[in-house]
Order: C-alpha cells, then structure tokens, then sequence
C-alpha cells in the first residue's frame, strides 16, 4: 500500500513537470490544488508551513517545496525521487535546446530568427523587478538594502556580490528588528547535522578540487553548486547571478545567447532553474557532445542539490527554528537584497549599447503587457519566435 502511494505522488509530480508553466507562483498554487486539495497527501496548514520555510533557504523555493512534500510524506528516498521526477524534463529541453543553439552555429546559421525573443526576456526581467520591488520593499530600511544592492551589483559585476548582500542583508534586519516580532516561546533545538555537513562539505570540496584539476567540468559544477547555495527568491533571482558570472566575469556565453537561452526556458514546463542546462551545454561546446551532456547534467545537479541538502537539514527541527525572532526578521534583508540584484539586472539589459528602437519598443510593450494582461510569458515567447521566422 505504502509503494502504491508513492507511485501515485510521482504519477502527479510527474504530470505538474510537464504541465506547470509560468514560474514559482504558479508552480505553488498547482501544487496546492492538486497536492493538498484534491490528492490530500498532507493538508492545507502543512503546505504552508513548507512553504514558508523554503522562502527562508537558498534555493529553488517552488522545487524546494515539492521535494519537502515528497519528504515528509515518504522520507529522503522518495524526496529524492520527487525532485528527479520534477526536474527531468526541463532540464531535457533545455539541454536539447542548448545543442540545437550550438548546431545552428556550426553551420554558419545566425541566431538572427531570435532576435525578438531577447528583449522580450529582457521585458520579463524589468517586469519581474518591478513586481519585487512593489512586492517586498515597504520599509525604509529595506529600500535601503535594495538599493545598496542595486549598485554594489552595478558597478562590481562579481559573482560574490550577491551572496555576500543576503548574507549582510539578512543578519542586519535580524539584529535591528527582531524585537519587533511576536514573541513566541522558544523550543529547544534537536539539530541532526549530516545535510549540513554534506551541504558544505560538497561546496568547499569541489572548490579545492576544481582549483587543483582544472577540469572545467568540475568547475562547472562548483560555480553553479555555489549560485544555488546564495540564491533566494527563486528564478527571477537566479537569472541575473548567472547573467554577471557566466557572460560578463567568464564569457562563457555571449549576451545573445543567454537572453535567447533564457527566452525559450520560458515555453518549457517545470522549475525555471533548468535553464541552467543550456548554460552548462554552451559551456561545454568545444570538448563534444558528450562533454556537452556531461556539462548540462554537472550544472543541473549542481543549482539543485544545496537547496535539497538544506531541505533535508532544517526540516527536521523546522517546528522549534520557526519560533525564533531572529529567523523571521532576517527574510526582509534577504529579499530586500534579492529586489536589489534583479533591479541592477534590469538596468544592465537596458543599457543602450547595441539597442535598437525595435527592441527598445518590444522590451516596452513586454513588459505593459505583463502589467496590464494575464497573457503568460510562454505565448509571448512563442509569438516573438515565430516572429523572428516570418520576418
């Protein structure tokens, strides 16, 4: 009976892979009809709770989420099963368009049919930004952060800028406000440290390895293990963090080619960090497609696994952590610094170097149309693709 159940959740997971467009939000209230309403695998005040603790850890939050659904209902083996089920067929299309992009460039093809699908990437992001913004930043002190983080982002395009802003953002707010939480009375903490271990020993053992080989594979690897270990808020996040490391610190890809990976991640079900698979394919282009495949699979595994190990790690004593002042007003710094990285992010994409008036125009009327209608981004994608084609 129990297996029976476990093959029915990932039946569902399954089906939510393949048919959960449009981003973490969306991914939640899926989960919540499906999971919780309707299927009844835990209730509505447990998925909650989940939730919440997911927004307070690095990492995909909506795959965060399932997975802690498939842990709590069956243990780490079928959590593990969850987030291989949830993940694998975005990170096969996004690895199947990385190596058509790279085929379409050895045959001297220009990338020319997608050239409207880039500002309107970049039309998402500015709407996303705009959403953050309006979303999170309702105190000074939080604005503040923003917009330190905004221009400490700008101006140094490093990859350790951001994980460094959430770190100081969110000690900041927790020491500054946590006397303004609801006093809660506080449970001892019964803490199994292996996730923990297991979380930074894989982060700083890949790092020295990586240093000592070379193999870029390896690399590969710890440069999107550490993204995945710093990132908070989900896709809209993540983006701009890979944008600075990938194409303007190392050059792995191109501008062009990372707003029109990250356009056509757009049309593809499942969580938003598989676009990872495209980056991690382009990267390796020059070594085979087999070190290609290799590259998509280290990057895939790398952005998922640090969330999942901290997952694994706090869920277990969730109920006494959630008690304290302090980890409840550290969120407003870490999404205050998260607002403040994707607004730098939009500015970077809108500077005019290379713009166009028809992408100045399209990356406008994206982004109305996002504020002003429930069009999705995928239909936008699709329409600006087969734009591209026609003309």
């Amino acid at each position: 009976m129990q297996r029976l159940l476990y093959g029915v959740f990932l039946r569902d997971v399954a089906w939510l892979a393949i048919t959960a467009f449009g981003g973490p939000q969306v991914h939640l209230a899926l989960f919540l009809d499906l999971l919780v309403d309707r299927r009844r695998y835990i209730t509505e005040q447990e998925f909650m709770e989940l939730q919440a603790l997911c927004n307070i850890l690095p990492g995909p939050s909506s795959s965060q989420t399932i997975v802690a659904i498939g842990f709590k209902i069956g243990g780490p083996r079928l959590a593990y099963l969850t987030l291989l089920v949830w993940c694998l067929p975005g990170v096969l299309l996004m690895t199947l368009f990385g190596l058509l992009i790279y085929y379409v460039q050895t045959q001297n093809i220009s990338l020319y049919f997608l050239k409207y699908v880039q500002p309107v990437a970049v039309g998402l992001v500015c709407f996303a930004a705009y959403k953050m913004v309006n979303l999170v930043l309702h105190t000074k002190t939080g604005f503040i952060l923003a917009t330190l983080t905004t221009i400490l982002s700008y101006y140094i395009r490093s990859p350790w800028v951001f994980p460094v802003s959430v770190v100081v953002g969110g000690f900041l707010t927790g020491f500054l406000k946590r006397r303004q939480q609801p006093p809660e009375e506080k449970l001892p903490l019964k803490i199994r440290w292996g996730n923990f271990t297991l979380f930074w020993g894989v982060l700083i053992g890949t790092a020295i390895l990586g240093g000592l080989t070379k193999f870029l594979f390896i690399r590969l690897f710890e440069n999107f293990y550490r993204n995945g270990s710093f990132i908070f808020g989900g896709g809209q996040v993540l983006i701009p963090v890979l944008f600075t490391e990938f194409v303007e610190f190392k050059h792995y890809l191109t501008k062009d080619e990372f707003l029109s990976g990250f356009g056509l991640a757009q049309v593809v079900p499942g969580p938003v960090f598989s676009f990872v698979a495209f980056i991690g394919t382009l990267t390796m282009r020059e070594y085979g497609i087999g070190w290609q495949l290799v590259g998509a699979l280290v990057a895939s595994a790398g952005i998922f696994l640090p969330g999942t190990f901290m997952i694994f790690f706090v869920i277990r004593f969730w109920e006494q952590l959630k008690s304290y002042r302090f980890v409840r007003a550290s969120l407003e710094g870490i999404q205050a610094a998260s607002t403040g990285l994707v607004v730098a992010a939009a500015i970077v994409l809108l500077e005019p170097q290379g713009m166009s008036l028809v992408n100045v125009v399209i990356v406008v009327l994206s982004f109305l149309i996002f504020w002003f209608t429930k069009i999705p981004p995928p239909v936008l994608i699709i329409l600006a693709l087969a734009a591209g084609f026609i003309f």
